[in-house]
């Protein structure tokens, strides 16, 4: 019998594009419950490198409630029960035939960052899509909040001619769209985890 350090590591596996076996559930893009006050879309597409609709991501997001908490025991500040009824914080959308996915949520407040800075407000997202060895994460910003985003901490860190792809666009009325190009050119701007 071979000892366990003489076997090799496992090869990797790629993260698609069987997310819909196991991750996905009838209320998923639902943060918050429909005809809640202050609810919004977010949406878009997810593309490629080579600019082609992926059809099979899942895209999840995370963020706090409009006061800026988490109900999770990691919020430093401690778990506190969400300022909006039903909100779940979480979210997790599959991309359809035309590679489009959507989150009905709510605006997220501030969130207070290391120093005393603030981050502006925003949801973090992961997407999973074929091809991926791991999950990209993003973070998706609001067009409303130019002054907030301007002194955001990590929006800061991101090259000036970049930041656009961070920062969602008005698309309607009570919509936005954020769309995730995973590669190429106007790839959006991806965080080290």
């Amino acid at each position: 019998m071979s000892h366990p350090t003489e076997l090799g590591l496992t090869p990797s596996q790629t993260v698609g594009p069987y997310l819909a076996l196991g991750l996905t559930w009838q209320a998923g893009a639902d943060v918050v419950p429909h005809g809640t006050p202050g609810e919004i879309l977010i949406g878009g597409t997810v593309r490629d490198g080579a600019g082609e609709i992926v059809t099979d991501a899942m895209v999840e997001t995370w963020q706090a409630d409009p006061d800026g908490r988490f109900d999770h025991p990691d919020d430093p500040r401690g778990a506190v029960a969400p300022s909006v009824p039903g909100f779940r914080g979480f979210g997790r959308a599959a991309t359809d035939t035309q590679g489009r996915w959507e989150v009905r949520t709510v605006k997220p407040g501030a969130l207070p960052a290391e120093d005393g800075a603030v981050e502006a407000p925003h949801l973090t997202v992961s997407v999973f899509a074929r091809g991926l060895l791991d999950r990209v994460v993003t973070r998706i910003y609001f067009p409303d909040e130019a002054d907030a985003n301007a002194a955001d901490p990590l929006l800061a860190t991101v090259p000036a001619g970049r930041r656009d792809t961070l920062v969602a666009v008005p698309d309607g009325p009570g919509r936005l769209r954020f769309d995730v190009r995973l590669q190429g050119e106007g790839e959006t701007v991806f965080l080290a985890c």
